[in-house]
């Protein structure tokens, strides 16, 4: 591809991504480094979608998500490309546990999403019960149970190993990824290499346990990774590098109307800067369902149909911070990262972390304070959220109480809700996006991405980003002239 921004290099052409997050920053850069010209628009005053960077009494935090698979390269290589490389940091602890069953108990190791490949941790954990370890044991006895094209992920399990590994290991692991119903999450979509191995009609147990021992042999580094200063400041360095590159960005402009040309698109921003109406070669559209199908109903009505139907969940992040003396007693805070919650025990969290203990970097800017978080809300459990923010506080300073003994009280405390935060993925909803891409691509000069499409994780919304880009320089190579000017135009 060829550089951006460099002097006498030829524009393929004019696109504008409408959405600032980081599926569609990651869109812009792409763009950029193959020679187009990019506006981004973003409806909010602030760009970054989920990732957001804060702080609490002084200290920076995330306030959105807080952490990347590294093992995924999508998001490491960006952040390398934009300058962040040296803040790439690993936790300073991964030891998560379990709340369950009246007390913490250590995450067992050897599983793949909570299924179990070895019973022997899973046994010493105390998580599950004896009459729970003797139906995992039946796994091997029971004949294949078929999956089709896909299968809710909760209930195969269950069918296979039993409801307890569902509700004591798969939901709150699951659920921290989607916040959602893990009895109706799809396998194919959520955990394709569950699926691969339920599709092979083997033992789920033996097949868990080679994925854990393959996994293990190949492992050369972490398997997640954070930023000095929060995951948050990734798009807002993804964004100073577009504009570096000559891309414009700009927030509060709103997208009403995107409508298709004779040579191209006119998108009608609402907002106070800028022109009220862009005319480019091609969109991407980088924005959640709702948005996307309002967008899409003149222009794809079938695919603004299906994404009408997708459903979201949403979340509470209440982060805490406390005197680091006053919590000196507490030894969970200095043994753990965090626990999660099954939601079977019927607690209000669904996880704390204690951030403070989690990455080193949040524990240097101030050694004096100790900062952690809860989170509230699950799909179709989000009665608590309309509770008001000191509620959400003082039902976290509850639970964390029974958890883990602490009685302290926090010198600054903050609520986040992020309404809407989390696209679902039902049973199939892999052919879902497959139809919605079908009918887009009908349409010239148009893509979209995000979490929707190709996984909720931050790589898979850069790597979704990156490939809505790819299609888009594709089409703008072939059906540009070079020199025509048609990426100059207003």
């Amino acid at each position: 591809m060829r550089a951006a921004n460099t002097p006498g290099t030829e524009r393929t052409g004019h696109v504008v991504v409408i959405g600032g997050g980081i599926a569609g920053l990651a869109a812009a850069h792409r763009l950029l480094a193959g020679g187009a010209r990019v506006t981004v628009l973003e409806a909010s005053g602030r760009l970054g979608g989920k990732l957001r960077a804060g702080e609490i009494e002084g200290v920076p935090v995330d306030l959105g998500a807080e952490s990347m698979l590294a093992r995924r390269p999508e998001a490491v290589e960006l952040a390398r490309a934009v300058g962040l490389g040296d803040r790439l940091q690993p936790p300073a602890t991964a030891t998560a546990s379990l709340w369950t069953r009246g007390g913490l108990r250590p995450m067992p190791k050897g599983h793949v999403m909570g299924v179990p490949g070895d019973l022997a941790p899973l046994a010493a954990s105390g998580v599950i019960s004896e009459e729970g370890l003797a139906r995992i044991a039946r796994d091997r006895e029971l004949p294949p149970t078929p999956v089709g094209e896909d299968v809710a992920l909760g209930e195969f399990i269950a069918a296979r190993l039993g409801r307890e590994v569902v509700d004591r290991l798969v939901e709150p692991l699951l659920g921290g990824v989607y916040a959602g119903d893990v009895y109706r999450t799809s396998m194919r979509a959520s955990v394709p290499t569950l699926f691969d191995v339920a599709r092979s009609a083997r033992p789920l147990t033996e097949g868990v346990r080679e994925l854990t021992e393959r996994a293990a042999r190949r492992q050369d580094g972490p398997v997640f990774m954070g930023i000095d200063g929060g995951i948050g400041r990734l798009p807002l360095a993804v964004a100073d590098a577009v504009r570096a590159a000559g891309g414009e960005i700009r927030t509060e402009a709103p997208v009403r109307e995107l409508r298709r040309t004779a040579d191209g698109w006119t998108v009608a921003v609402d907002g106070a800067d800028g022109p009220p109406v862009v005319a480019a070669d091609a969109v991407v559209l980088a924005v959640p369902a709702p948005a996307a199908a309002r967008l899409l109903t003149g222009l794809s009505p079938v695919a603004s149909a299906e994404l009408a139907t997708v459903d979201y969940a949403s979340m509470a992040l209440v982060t805490m911070a406390f005197r680091r003396d006053a919590i000196l007693g507490v030894d969970a805070l200095a043994e753990r990262s965090g626990f999660l919650v099954p939601p079977v025990d019927g607690r209000t969290i669904k996880a704390a972390t204690f951030s403070s203990r989690k990455w080193g970097w949040l524990r240097d800017a101030d050694p004096d304070l100790f900062v952690l978080r809860t989170s509230i809300g699950r799909f179709d459990d989000e009665a608590d959220l309309k509770r008001d923010d000191a509620d959400l506080v003082r039902m976290s300073l509850a639970d964390l109480g029974e958890a883990v003994g602490l009685t302290a009280r926090p010198v600054a405390t903050r609520v986040d809700r992020w309404d809407g935060g989390l696209p679902q993925y039902p049973v199939g909803h892999l052919d879902r996006v497959a139809r919605i891409r079908a009918e887009v691509a009908k349409v010239p000069g148009l893509a979209v991405c995000g979490a929707l499409y190709d996984g909720v994780g931050i790589p898979a919304c850069v790597g979704s980003g990156r490939k809505a880009a790819d299609e888009l320089l594709g089409t703008l190579a072939a059906t540009l002239e070079p020199g025509s000017g048609a990426g100059e135009r207003e």
